[in-house]
């Protein structure tokens, strides 16, 4: 791909052929359709790399102090080849671009294949064909804006965090000295607040475009104009606050400020210019003098914009990307209008000689932008590999009655669905609960009847005495417990999901393999269900392929629920989404070979559609927005002239030559957890096979797993090796 870059010790510019960087977790690779140049600070770093070194060190005396620091601490010579290594390499140029996802990184769930999204940072946002940007850098494009528009992002940002250091209020007046790009931006987003704007610029040109785009009144900052519009508009009392969006090495902005400004009056740098403070003008007025640091709250903080850790919204409304966010909306919602700023669009093939022009003075601007070129790339297949199961298993040991079990976990799940049906039960001790904390141990031994509660998995994993574990506990840990519990020889109940990721799939079957126990059940307990059961067996053989449809009206989650943790726990169909699939294969008899998804509401609602070998197909729509008293789940199965229909585990029904219609069940719908744990038992007391073989608990697992990697890729995705 090709990049923008300067040589800092030559000011040599070109465009350079690099290697599209690599798909990070964390981030996605955007492929950029119009990156913007700041006329002002990218101009600047242009400018400084063609002075000679005297000239670089006067502009930049704070990189001479550690220049100087390094001299006193490692020697001329060895700081001497530092530096001119530094400066005589390449650097990258541009901050603010817009363009389209093309790959989506592990832990991003928010935006998929296709999406456009506007972009920040001078480390992310390069005039480039391809970028890596971090979550936290990138912010989706609104229905309706234009991506040249959309462009302007990371600039208006810096304009938006400006205004609020500002705290305006309506009714106020304003002094914006400065009308290049952020000026000009800043000048609208006060009068979109109920703010009267007065412009200061040398520039008539500039002074007439902020007018245009709401300023009362601009001028030369020199002449009388500007300071008898403050006048009269503030009946003399001076401007509520000032914004210093002018750069340069003039103290002169400075100094207005403190002349214009009312008493205790806000004074708000933005831009890089001169501070010399005249300390009598700043002190009589008791100005209050603040700085805006670029985009917002998590600038220039590696955790916030590298790991993606943001800040909660309690604590910090407004951070970089939710001022990103905000710009584009205004932008959208036509608050703010970036149109009358684009002095010229070049095309990036031209970018070296646009950038000459900028600087030599032959392209008069207040904002450029580099229009990419587009490429219709062939998708590539997405595969998903279900991995073989190559294992000779040593024969299941029978045991004695009663079967002891143990239970890593006891939250909610474990004490309303699977513990009621176990507690109690002839033939089954409950023997350990192991919990991270002692008291749910000890709540679930009270209640439930537990011969001990430990937090210690160890001493449960070493006990031989303990016949079969289950492994109810959050879903990240779900692949490490269920690997260690098979490692140990014990057969293992885990609930969905068995793994979140290829990786830990594949860490479960290499347990598998190397202990030769493959005594594994998931808890996928639809099929157990005697409603589904009876009815799948009045539908009868099927002989021809069929069609499956199924809704699942999930429901919204409440705010806090650990299931929201995505980047932890995955997503909420990575955690529940083998249910339903497993369901699907069941009835069909096979397991999926292919798997279609696409999504929204921020990949939530789902639409899944699974391909098995004869031709049959199952349609999940896996849905978030829906009534909440609507039925959760309904499902119908048509083939061969039949229809089978589910209600929720409440009716079902099979249409063909002779109908058939089950009674109404009471209103605690079975969905087979009794049924399930009863074959469970029954397989690890007898030492028959477990109640699915584990190529069905692989197979489904991978199409769960699947489901992410299409909606990420925008195509269909083959289970390779599949059956």
């Amino acid at each position: 791909m090709k990049q923008v870059v300067q040589n800092y010790k030559s000011g040599e510019l070109a465009l350079l052929d690099v290697p599209v960087p690599a798909c990070k977790p964390g981030g996605v690779l955007v492929r950029t359709a119009y990156s913007l140049i700041s006329t002002g600070t990218e101009l600047m770093k242009v400018s400084e790399a063609g002075m000679s070194m005297v000239g670089k060190a006067r502009s930049r005396p704070d990189q001479v102090a550690k220049v100087l620091q390094s001299v006193a601490t490692n020697g001329v010579p060895a700081t001497y080849r530092k530096v001119m290594g530094k400066l005589d390499s390449y650097t990258p140029l541009g901050y603010s671009l817009c363009g389209v996802v093309e790959q989506v990184g592990a832990g991003i769930d928010d935006v998929a294949v296709g999406d456009m999204v506007a972009c920040a940072g001078n480390e992310h946002a390069l005039h480039a064909e391809v970028n890596w940007v971090p979550k936290n850098l990138y912010a989706k494009v609104p229905d309706g804006l234009a991506a040249e528009h959309a462009a302007f992002g990371t600039v208006g940002s810096i304009a938006l965090q400006g205004v609020r250091r500002g705290e305006p209020q309506l009714g106020e007046v304003a002094l914006v000295i400065g009308l290049g790009l952020i000026g000009q931006l800043v000048v609208q987003l006060l009068t979109a607040s109920g703010v009267r704007v007065v412009g200061a610029d040398p520039d008539p040109v500039r002074c007439a475009l902020a007018e245009q785009l709401g300023a009362v009144a601009c001028g030369d900052s020199g002449s009388a104009a500007v300071e008898s519009a403050v006048a009269e508009l503030t009946e003399g009392h001076g401007v509520d606050q000032v914004y210093l969006a002018a750069g340069g090495a003039s103290n002169q902005p400075v100094e207005l400020a403190a002349q214009l400004s009312r008493d205790r009056g806000r004074v708000v740098d933005i831009g890089k210019c001169s501070l010399d403070l005249p300390w009598n003008a700043y002190y009589e007025k008791e100005l209050d003098v603040r700085f805006s640091r670029s985009y917002g709250p998590g600038r220039y903080d590696p955790e916030y914009e590298l790991e993606g850790r943001d800040y909660p919204i309690g604590y910090v409304r407004w951070t970089e990307r939710r001022n990103l966010a905000c710009f584009l909306d205004l932008a959208a919602r036509g608050r703010v209008d970036v149109q009358p700023l684009v002095s010229h669009i070049a095309e990036f093939d031209e970018a070296v000689e646009t950038y000459q022009n900028l600087k030599d003075g032959g392209l008069k601007a207040v904002a450029v932008l580099f229009r990419y070129p587009e490429q219709k790339r062939e998708a590539e297949p997405a595969a998903v590999t279900v991995p073989a199961v190559a294992v000779r298993p040593r024969p299941a040991r029978a045991v004695r009655t009663p079967v002891r079990l143990a239970f890593v976990g006891a939250g909610n799940y474990a004490t309303s669905m699977l513990l009621p049906h176990l507690a109690g039960r002839e033939g089954v001790e409950l023997a350990t609960v192991v919990t991270t904390t002692a008291l749910s141990g000890a709540n679930a031994q009270k209640k439930f009847g537990f011969t001990q509660a430990t937090t210690d998995l160890g001493a449960v994993l070493g006990d031989k005495s303990v016949d079969a574990v289950f492994v109810v506990t959050r879903h990240s840990s779900h692949a490490e417990l269920t690997r260690q519990a098979l490692l140990a020889g014990k057969s293992v109940f885990v609930e969905k999901p068995l793994a979140l990721s290829e990786d830990e799939l594949s860490g479960v079957l290499a347990a598998v393999e190397e202990s030769g126990n493959d005594r594994l059940q998931v808890g996928f307990n639809r099929r157990f269900a005697p409603l589904l059961q009876e009815a799948k067996q009045q539908f009868g053989v099927r002989t021809g392929p069929a069609n499956l449809r199924y809704l699942i009206n999930a429901g919204r989650l409440d705010h806090g629920s650990w299931y929201l943790r995505q980047g932890s726990e995955g997503t909420r169909f990575a955690g529940e989404g083998g249910h339903f699939i497993d369901t699907a294969s069941w009835l069909l008899g096979a397991d999926p070979v292919c798997v279609y998804a696409v999504g929204s509401s921020g990949n939530e609602d789902l639409q899944v559609l699974l391909r098995y070998p004869d031709g049959s197909t199952a349609t999940l729509s896996y849905v978030t927005t829906g009534a909440s008293g609507y039925p959760k789940e309904t499902l119908d199965l048509v083939a061969d002239g039949k229809v089978l229909r589910l209600d929720d585990f409440v009716r079902a029904s099979v249409h063909s030559r002779k109908r058939w219609v089950s009674s109404r069940l009471p209103k605690a719908r079975d969905k087979g957890q009794n049924a399930q744990l009863a074959a469970f038992i029954r397989a690890v007391r007898t030492g028959r096979p477990m109640p699915v073989p584990l190529e069905s608990l692989i197979a489904t697992t991978a199409a769960t797993l699947a489901v992410q990697t299409a909606v990420a890729a925008g195509a269909p995705v083959t289970l390779a090796g599949a059956r």
